[in-house]
Formats: C-alpha cells, structure tokens, sequence
C-alpha cells in the first residue's frame, strides 16, 4: 500500500495555504481589535459579534467562489468528491500551517465535514427539497447545525426523547437537542428524532432524520453553552416546540435516522483526527523552535535530556497518529467501512494532541501558559475533542465489539 499523497492533492493543499495567507491573514490583521480579546469576540450572551459573523460569512463565500469551501462535499450534490485521503491531508497542512485559536480560519476556509457546507447527510434529502438549498449552502451563504445529542442522550442515541409525529404530509417535532456545534448561527438543522419508540427501545432503528429550516416557528436557541474557559462560543441547545416539517423534508426512510447520522460522523471522525495531526504538528514546532533558543545554564534547553525526551515523545505520537490516519483513510477510499479503524484514529489522535500540547506547553515553562503563544488554546481544544463525535470511551467500546465480532481481523 502506498501513502503517498499524489500531486494534486498537494496543489490543491498549497492552494488552500496561498488563499488563507493573501485573503484570510490581511482581514486578521484588519480586525485585530476584535479577533485578539475574547471580551470583544462575543456579545454578552456569548454569542460572536455581527462583525465576527460577517467576516466568517465573507471568507466562505470567497473560498466557495474559489472552489475550496466545497472541495470535499460529493460530487451528487455538487462537491468536488474528494475523498478521505485527501481530506486527511489538506486538513492536516491548514491546521499544522496556522495552528489554533483562528476563528477565521478552522471551520471557515474548510466547513466541519459533515455538519455544515455540502454534508454527505444531504444525500439523504429529497432531489427537489435539495436543490431549493443547495445554493445557498454550496455558496457558503448559509450554514447548517446537526443536532443528533441530547441532555440525556449523548452516545447512549437510543435514550433520546425528542418526537416525531405524523401529521398528513408534515411531521410535527418535539424535544431538546443539546451540545449543537454551530445551532446560534445554522440558517438550516438537520435534527433527528423517534419515530418509533418502541423499535428504538429494542435498539433496532425508530430513529429518522429531517431538514428544517431555523426560521421556522417553534424552532429556537435558548441559549450558548461556553466551554473550557471561552467567554463564548458556538454550541447552544435547540428547542422544538411542536415544530412542522414537510414530508420531503425528511433524511433518508423512516426510522433509518442513525444510519444517515453515522454517515456523516464517521467523515467528522476522520476530518477532526487529521486536524488533530495537524495541530499536533504546530505544536511540536514551537516547542521546538522555543527549546533552541531558551537557554538555562548557559545553554540551550534542547540539550537537556529531559527536554529532548520531551520532543522525541511528541515525534512519536505524531508519527504514530499520521501512520494511523493514512491507514484508515486508504480503507476508506477502497470503500471499506472500516468501523474500527475509525474509532481507533479518533480516539488516538484527540488524546495524542492533548500529550503533545502538553509536553509544548512544559517545554515552554510559564511561557506556555500565556496567552499570546496559543498554545494553551490548543491545549484545552484537544481535551475538548475528547469528547464530541463520541468519547474516548466510546470508541473503545466501538473497537471491542468490532474485534470480538471478529469484523476487525485486519489490522
């Protein structure tokens, strides 16, 4: 098998870094009063600044104008269908180039896999529903949340209390959706609720999928929930308050939600491990640029043993986490479903980043701990993706079940 990442994904890859640093940087610097203080990137509520929002809207109609925004969307709705190892990479230089803490950056230049822009999610909907919104999301001019969680429903999906009732040709929503990435903002929701209680209690499906617009009545984002420290952010809790949704409006067959979900979360999983990768990488850079140049006893740090330890550990999961990452996404693309592989990256490259930010921030000393270096940002972002897209602990129990099912024999 060959990992090596072929000439146009590369071009495509450097084309991605030219457009951030002529497009993106300039309008950074431009707006530096707001982007350099968390206390003037939110409002009060928590939510961003219309300033912020404009500016996120701005560059993702540049990079869709320049055929970025879209690159891996599929090509059925439009896309440019690149597939997972592709995917892997471009992600992988963005986040290694720019590193953490660019809220017109991550997300923006490249949308969330499968919760905004074209998701593979949106095959699911109906042909004449789709091309009613495809404009508007292809464009970047709208964005979409995906709102599968709930407070008392997280990987246990079955748990979930939000209904589904059908009445004539629309369907009538109820329920809570909580930890919804990016629902303060969504012009459009993919929500999933039961449909059938009783075969989503024997866990053999009751679970179907809708699009529904946000402006739609009943449909509300009560409030943000601030993570880790942010003043702010972009994950709120969705109320539905018997909100209607047409028939064609509906993700994929009735009570077969969890299968159109998994579809796109396992192009999340892949996505954010390799933006874990990447960041992993960013963070090694640092420490080691800092560690040649910071000197104790009259010389650099970098020739004290425990330092170089250090940075031979962050080498290792680092090339670790890539070999992983190739592995999987080569499966993928040979359309295998690759179940446990996907899991395995996940839950490797979020806790790998969490080691390797770490061990930056100690090379650092008290530096690491300031805010001006980011490096604490990235810290606190890789614990946090231990957690979404299902835990840790979760994918484990993913990898159990595939090896004594005796479905993971190939590793």
């Amino acid at each position: 098998m060959d990992f090596e990442v072929d000439a146009d994904t590369r071009a495509i890859g450097e084309a991605v870094l030219r457009f951030v640093e002529r497009e993106v940087l300039p309008l950074e610097d431009e707006h530096r009063a707001v982007l350099a203080n968390e206390r003037t990137l939110f409002q009060p509520d928590g939510r961003f600044v219309p300033e912020l929002l404009v500016l996120r809207r701005r560059i993702r109609m540049r990079s869709a104008e320049l055929g970025y925004y879209n690159l891996f969307g599929a090509e059925a709705l439009g896309g440019a269908g690149l597939g997972a190892q592709a995917m892997a990479h471009i992600q992988e230089v963005l986040n290694h180039r720019f590193g953490p803490g660019r809220p017109l950056i991550q997300t923006v230049v490249l949308p969330s896999p499968f919760t905004n822009g074209l998701s593979p999610v949106l095959r699911q909907l109906a042909p004449a529903a789709f091309a009613r919104y495809r404009e508007g999301i292809a464009s970047g001019d709208k964005t979409l949340c995906f709102g599968l969680s709930e407070p008392d429903a997280g990987s246990d999906v079955f748990a979930m209390k939000t209904r589904a009732v059908r009445d004539g040709d629309h369907w009538v929503l109820s329920g809570t959706k909580q930890w919804i990435t990016n629902s303060p903002y969504a012009d459009h929701a993919m929500i999933f609720a039961l449909t059938d209680p009783e075969a989503a209690a024997r866990h053999q499906g009751g679970v179907t999928g809708f699009f529904i617009d946000t402006k739609t009545p009943g449909f509300s984002v009560p409030r943000l929930i601030n993570t880790m420290g942010h003043l702010g952010g972009d994950t709120g809790v969705v109320v539905l308050d018997g909100v209607r949704v047409p028939d064609d409006h509906r993700l994929g067959a009735v009570g077969r939600g969890l299968a159109v979900a998994m579809d796109g979360v396992n192009a999340g999983r892949i996505g954010m491990a390799a933006t874990c990768l990447g960041l992993a990488r960013w963070a090694l850079d640092q420490a080691l640029a800092y560690a040649k140049v910071r000197k104790t006893q009259g010389v650099p740090i970098a020739e004290h043993q425990a330092i170089q330890f250090m940075l031979a550990d962050s080498a290792m999961d680092i090339y670790a986490a890539k070999s992983m990452i190739q592995n999987c996404a080569w499966r993928i693309d040979r359309g295998e479903a690759a179940t446990a592989q996907v899991s395995m990256v996940k839950a490797f490259a979020t806790e790998m980043l969490g080691r390797v930010m770490d061990r930056s921030i100690q090379v650092h000393g008290a530096m690491g701990l300031t805010n001006e270096l980011r490096i604490e940002e990235g810290w606190r972002f890789a614990r946090v993706m231990r957690i979404p897209d299902g835990t840790a602990e979760i994918q484990r129990r993913t990898i159990a079940r595939q090896l004594l099912g005796g479905r993971a024999t190939d590793l």
